[in-house]
């Protein structure tokens, strides 16, 4: 009976083995997998951006100007996207931006997918004459991703400013009462040489000054700290 049980309780301990096995091994398959296709969805935007500026630049009417937009829209999205997603890790409150920005890109995907769709539409003419629509919601589109990503980097340099501000006014106070320190321990320490002077005069009747140790000049300071960016003084040859 005893035997059993044990047999029983190796194989789930081999079992429970087996389960964390296969679980980290699908991990690691999911992390490589997403790391790849995050690669693949980078280089497939590298290079339709890079069609999109060639199309642009070497074609005029119609298909240059859908180009344009295209180009224009997915610039101003990345570029918001990468600031509140960076900002938000120093700042919480971008939190309410970050929302926005993902409402506002549903309608950017909508028209980048609809701008693709008529780059192959056979009729310019009709095209053309939607062009203005396209363009003012582009532009409403742009501008909203623009102020917000202004407004996260205005806030993020106020912010910065603001720190260094109260930095440099508690070391300026620092400063000064370093300064004041050292005055007042030079003139304490003259003063004590001083009076330790006309002490010994007073004892040897003659005005000189009795033999004795002499006080210290100043407490010995302590090592400096060794900073990171400084050289590791090399030891000293001994004979």
């Amino acid at each position: 009976m005893e035997a059993g049980a044990l047999i029983i309780f190796a194989l789930l301990v081999l079992f429970a083995f087996l389960g964390l096995g296969v679980w980290a091994a699908v991990k690691v398959v999911g992390a490589a997998k997403r790391g790849v296709d995050r690669t693949i969805t980078q280089a497939r935007r590298t290079v339709e951006d890079t069609a999109l500026r060639a199309k642009s630049l070497g074609q005029v009417g119609v298909p240059g100007a859908l180009a344009q937009l295209r180009l224009d829209l997915r610039t101003s999205m990345r570029a918001t996207q990468q600031a509140l997603y960076q900002g938000v890790q120093t700042d919480a409150s971008l939190k309410e931006s970050i929302g926005l920005f993902e409402r506002l890109s549903a309608h950017g995907h909508e028209l980048d997918e609809e701008l693709k769709r008529l780059e192959q539409e056979p009729d310019r003419r009709r095209i053309a004459d939607g062009l203005p629509e396209l363009r003012e919601r582009a532009a409403k589109i742009t501008e909203a991703s623009d102020s917000l990503r202004w407004a996260a980097r205005d806030r993020a340099r106020q912010f910065a400013q603001d720190d260094l501000t109260a930095l440099s006014e508690q070391i300026e106070m620092e400063s000064g009462a370093l300064r004041d320190w050292s005055r007042e321990s030079v003139d304490d320490l003259a003063a004590a040489a001083e009076a330790a002077g006309a002490a010994g005069g007073s004892a040897t009747g003659d005005g000189a000054p009795a033999a004795g140790p002499r006080p210290a000049a100043l407490n010995p300071s302590a090592p400096a700290a060794h900073y990171p960016w400084q050289k590791t003084p090399r030891p000293e040859a001994t004979t």
